[in-house]
């Protein structure tokens, strides 16, 4: 027995010194390799060692290293397991680790690991960044944001930490600090391609296009092949205006990546700003048979059956978008904008979704504190007007004559324009206003502290949520008083919006306490300068022998509802044509699905004539074919009402259940033609009926419009503008009063 013990002694002894040669020799070996990064000598050595001695934590630990290093991940996962195993201590082997399940995409498993190396070791900036990294896969940009800061704090000139911070608070669309954080990367690696991507990302938030632009075009001469970089530059193109470059770099990315949701979505987009709608519907769907949870493509999508008339399926994407991302700011604008297309969204309806808007994005935005001022009551006010429609659209017809009308001894005007469209009109509104600022470029900070610095007392909203608002200026309220206005006369749910110019036919009074701003009641939601350009026509029924009506709005403003009702009128009215007139109609798809909604309602095509794109002359030329226009519901006309009554055109409306289904009804009651507004789709006929068989009527009203609508006071602008700036004062003296002392 003693022999066999000592036997046995002997023989490990042998093994101990047979192992301590063969690890002296190979193990070394194997560092020297790694170090030259020599990885298949590394590999070869360290299984050399392991064949017979399996337990040897340097050698499993370093295998696996050199596995992750060539890229091997899979096969280097199992091997730095067993270093975990084979050394629970070793903060090195749970990182190492970490790290490769972080390259796997096993999130959740790599959190843990590197969670354990800080255990052990707190002050690791390694696993701090690598932590950082997978809680951002994770999308728990917080805590990313604080494993990179302790990361930084450890190592400042971590290029890579500053970078991923950057990422961090891009997701947190902290635009301001992530702009920062990669300025800090590039300045410890100028040549950073992920820091100067970053960079141009969150200056395009900022609006600081020219900085976005070097960044970007600096990534691409780092990286020319890189699509995604191409698709960010077209979005940057896009929004400068520059469609024919956007359209070069949205191609260029897609020709490079086919999968490529950003660019895919950036050909919808410019798709549709150019009339293609089929077009961008196809990049839409493109994107979303890889990825049907992609909310940017639902909510461009939902767009494109909004444009096509399709509201409750567009609002359907939008809700199908926000249930994905709650706060995903332009799902909620965009349904916003379309409920007011939907016959069942009362007020009710439409004020809770603007509510959303607020609950989800403004009440987050952080609130301004505003500088003492002068609480003199009846000072010279500055009232400050903020619009991406100082240009030709159809929103700057409605507040020009407001504007140009001001007595600039009671009122400063200072203009904020967030558009880089100019045009004629533009000029005109730069002579009018006393302060004039290119807002385009400036951030919503950006604007609000220009707007505090100019001392603007009460600051007017002229866009609500259509295109180029900016209604995160409002929520973050940088004047004392603040007003929504015109541009589209709906509310805007803003707990910082005091009031809302309006009038008792579009607001009825019962509705009122639904709004988050104080209703305030002008002669009419809107009015016109008069049109002298082109006066009355004769009546064209007395030389057609038929009568003609006439739809001069958006195609999108046609319903299902009203194009029953127009269907019935027309076959109820022998001979009678309808002329449709939009620039949608130059689309050939947007045509044809005009044309075939009516035929479905047996309206043969020659009864209706489809007309498109004109010049402004020629368009209000184009009612001397038009004897009665149809106002479509529930989203009614108003430039479009107005221009129709200045030509003599009598209109028909329909008061609906919102804001925007009454606005027509209410000018026409403004006027005096209360007999022209039903309060059902039979009373909406039967007005038809009636004067379509009375062309005499109609021949008188024709000549006398014109002057009917300069006697009423929502016709009259100076009148207009008189009640406009009533409301001013009034809403001054309250704040005055109510802030005094």
């Amino acid at each position: 027995m003693a022999s066999t013990v000592g036997s046995r002694a002997f023989q490990n002894a042998r093994a101990q010194k047979k192992l301590k040669k063969q690890v002296e020799t190979l193990l070394p070996a194997a560092f020297i390799a790694y170090r030259e990064g020599r990885q298949a000598d590394v590999q070869a050595l360290c299984r050399q060692l392991l064949q017979d001695f399996p337990s040897v934590f340097d050698a499993v630990h370093l295998l696996g290293v050199s596995l992750v290093e060539s890229n091997r991940i899979a096969e280097a996962v199992p091997h730095l397991e067993r270093a975990v195993q084979l050394d629970p201590r070793s903060a090195d082997a749970h990182s190492n680790l970490g790290f490769a399940l972080l390259n796997l995409q096993r999130h959740d498993e790599a959190r843990a690991a590197l969670e354990q190396a800080l255990v052990l070791r707190p002050n690791f900036p390694t696993a701090l960044r690598n932590l950082g990294t997978t809680l951002l896969r994770l999308k728990l940009a917080e805590p990313a944001i604080a494993a990179f800061s302790r990361a930084i704090a450890l190592k400042s000139d971590d290029a890579d930490s500053w970078c991923n911070r950057s990422v961090a608070e891009l997701m947190l669309k902290r635009w301001d600090a992530a702009a920062a954080s990669a300025e800090r990367a590039l300045a410890l690696r100028p040549r950073h391609f992920e820091a100067l991507v970053n960079k141009g990302l969150s200056h395009l938030e900022l609006r600081h296009y020219d900085v976005a632009e070097t960044a970007f075009n600096a990534a691409i001469a780092v990286r020319p092949d890189m699509a995604e970089v191409l698709a960010h530059r077209g979005r940057l193109n896009m929004l400068m205006g520059r469609r024919t470059a956007a359209e070069a770099d949205f191609d260029a990315a897609v020709t490079r990546d086919p999968t490529l949701e950003v660019a895919w979505q950036g050909k919808a987009q410019m798709s549709m700003l150019t009339g293609n709608v089929a077009q961008a519907m196809l990049a839409c769907k493109r994107v979303l048979e890889r990825n049907p949870t992609a909310e940017v493509a639902l909510t461009l999508l939902g767009a494109c059956l909004g444009r096509l008339g399709d509201t409750a399926n567009a609002i359907a994407h939008f809700d199908r978008a926000i249930e994905i991302n709650p706060d995903y700011d332009e799902a909620i604008s965009k349904k916003i904008f379309y409920q007011d297309f939907l016959s069942e969204a009362d007020f009710a309806v439409q004020q809770a979704t603007r509510r959303q808007w607020w609950d989800a994005i403004g009440s987050k935005l952080p609130r301004r504190q505003l500088v003492p001022r002068s609480l003199d009551p009846d000072r010279r006010i500055i009232i400050g007007y903020v619009s991406s429609d100082f240009r030709m659209h159809s929103a700057a017809f409605a507040f020009l004559p407001v504007l140009r009308g001001h007595d600039k001894a009671q009122f400063q005007i200072n203009c904020y324009s967030s558009s880089t469209a100019k045009d004629s009109f533009t000029a005109t509104f730069q002579s009018i206003a006393d302060v004039w600022v290119d807002a385009v470029h400036l951030s919503d900070d950006e604007l609000a502290d220009r707007i505090q610095a100019d001392g603007v007392d009460i600051l007017v909203d002229l866009s609500g949520y259509t295109t180029g608002n900016r209604i995160p200026v409002f929520a973050r309220k940088p004047a004392p008083v603040q007003v929504t206005a015109w541009g589209s006369g709906t509310g805007t749910g803003l707990a910082t919006m005091d009031y809302f110019f309006a009038d008792p036919v579009t607001i009825p009074q019962e509705v009122r306490h639904m709004f988050a701003e104080t209703v305030y009641d002008l002669p009419s939601v809107i009015t016109i300068d008069p049109i002298t350009d082109v006066t009355p026509s004769t009546l064209p029924m007395l030389r057609n022998g038929h009568v003609t009506f006439g739809v001069f709005n958006r195609i999108d403003k046609i319903s299902d509802e009203v194009l029953a009702v127009w269907s019935k009128l027309l076959a109820e009215i022998d001979g009678s044509k309808l002329v449709v007139k939009h620039l949608a109609l130059d689309d050939q798809l947007v045509r044809d699905g005009l044309l075939g909604r009516f035929k479905a309602h047996g309206v043969p095509e020659d009864r209706i004539a489809c007309i498109g794109t004109t010049e402004r002359l020629d368009h209000l030329r184009a009612f001397a074919q038009i004897d009665i226009s149809l106002d479509p519901f529930p989203q009614n006309g108003g430039i479009s009402t107005w221009e129709s009554l200045y030509m003599g055109v009598p209109v028909i409306a329909k008061l609906g259940r919102g804001a925007s289904s009454r606005a027509a009804g209410a000018i026409l009651k403004a006027i005096g033609l209360d007999d022209w507004v039903a309060e059902d789709d039979s009373g909406y006929v039967e007005i038809a009926k009636a004067f379509a068989t009375n062309p005499a009527y109609l021949g008188t009203l024709r000549a006398e419009l014109p002057e009917l609508i300069a006697h009423s006071a929502a016709g009259n602008v100076a009148t207009y503008t008189r009640a406009v700036e009533a409301g001013y004062r009034r809403f001054w003296r309250d704040y005055c009063a109510g802030h005094a002392g």
